[in-house]
């Protein structure tokens, strides 16, 4: 367990799902940075605070007797909020904490706002919009991240949508954004969410539109990993199936079985609120006859019972913020097995170099190469019938790469 030591205290705090082999911290030097630069600067915290985009719960636990709206598109980050909240001895009821999500309506007014710069310039450009009419020209607006995270399109969103904005020096590799609102300003409208109609080599995708949320990966096209995956998908049997489609992003992957296999009940899972909205959306224009689908955020295969599906269709994330790492992948894997029936398929995609055939040998047993191409490789594994059902929690929290 780290500890981040701030102006504010001193908290012990974790990632979710909390893992004592992760490396990998619940917070980095530009979550301190901002923390430090709030006492200095003595900012009144005492009106409507808002921390947008707060990874891990860093911000809003340290800033927790300020009663502190935070917003985020992360399921895995709220649930490492209350968790963290909890472990320092605050919980969100006791201390006034209210947790929104990207798809809630953010408060009517806002006195200070703090970003942590998200990894997607599409989700800060739709959020500052949402937030802007709350915005008026006493409210302190400052932003932090990693110089890597902070670019010139970053500070023109801030200046274009709220107001003249600056950057401090470069401290341990973080920067703050200072942003002074302008009421004069026009911004325009929000252009989130991006509807797009699919090429006509997709199948029964073909011609199909898609509705895309801001930050979802690959927004404005389809990317080609998923493109591999449609044309290989496996097809219907004589019986209805079970089909779940993890790390749904904006759920073309499931569409396709639906539209492809009307008896198919297919259920829509990822991490990001805005990828199960985009998902639904995405369902809903296209699928008029079928079964029903379910549209769920959670953590992975964790909603799903076990032995209960028949067929698990995923492209796993490699990346979680700006770390790259193959943990959200292992951990859906392993959730894949335990919800498949036995005679149940998990069928992945995934970048070659990646080497997913090599963990999926080792958890059923078995992993067949379905079709490749130079960049990209798609994969099935069999659940036998001795294979244990549960076999560990399962995660689909990190942005795919």
């Amino acid at each position: 367990m780290n500890r981040l030591s701030t102006p504010f205290g001193n908290f012990a705090l974790a990632r979710f799902p909390e893992d004592p082999q992760d490396p990998l911290r619940a917070w980095d030097a530009a979550d301190e940075y901002l923390l430090r630069q709030l006492a200095e600067a003595d900012v009144d915290l005492s009106g409507s605070l808002v921390v947008l985009g707060d990874r891990w719960g860093a911000l809003t636990t340290a800033l927790a007797p300020h009663r502190p709206v935070q917003i985020t598109d992360s399921f895995l980050g709220r649930e490492a909020t209350l968790a963290n909240l909890a472990r320092n001895g605050r919980t969100a009821a006791d201390d006034g904490e209210r947790l929104l999500t990207v798809r809630d309506a953010p408060p009517e007014r806002i006195d200070v706002l703090l970003v942590r710069v998200p990894k997607s310039l599409a989700l800060l450009e739709d959020q500052l919009h949402r937030l802007v009419p709350a915005i008026h020209a006493g409210t302190v607006v400052i932003g932090t991240g990693m110089v890597s995270e902070i670019h010139t399109s970053t500070l023109r969103l801030f200046e274009r949508i709220i107001g003249p904005t600056r950057t401090s020096l470069a401290v341990r590799k973080a920067r703050l954004i200072s942003c002074t609102p302008d009421p004069g300003l026009r911004p325009g409208s929000n252009p989130w969410p991006l509807r797009y109609d699919l090429p006509g080599d997709t199948g029964v995708l073909a011609g199909r539109t898609v509705t895309n949320h801001a930050g979802i990966f690959c927004a404005d096209r389809l990317d080609i990993g998923t493109r591999i995956f449609l044309g290989s998908l496996p097809r219907g049997g004589g019986d209805a199936r079970r089909v779940v489609d993890l790390g749904c992003g904006n759920g073309v992957v499931g569409t396709a079985v639906a539209l492809a296999d009307p008896r198919a009940s297919v259920t829509f899972i990822d991490e990001s609120f805005s990828a199960v909205a985009s998902a639904e959306a995405t369902y809903r224009t296209n699928v008029t006859d079928g079964a029903p689908a379910d549209f769920v955020v959670g953590d992975g295969m964790d909603p799903v019972p076990d032995a209960s599906v028949d067929l698990v269709l995923s492209n796993p994330p490699f990346h979680s913020h700006r770390a790259t790492t193959d943990t959200t992948a292992r951990r859906m894997f392993a959730g894949a097995r335990r919800a498949l029936r036995p005679g149940g398929e998990l069928w992945v995609v995934g970048n070659r170099h990646l080497g997913y055939h090599v963990r999926l040998r080792r958890l059923f047993g078995n992993a067949e190469v379905v079709t490749s191409d130079p960049k990209f490789v798609v994969l099935r594994a069999v659940k036998g019938p001795g294979t244990p059902g549960r076999a560990g929690r399962a995660g689909a929290g990190a942005q795919r790469g």
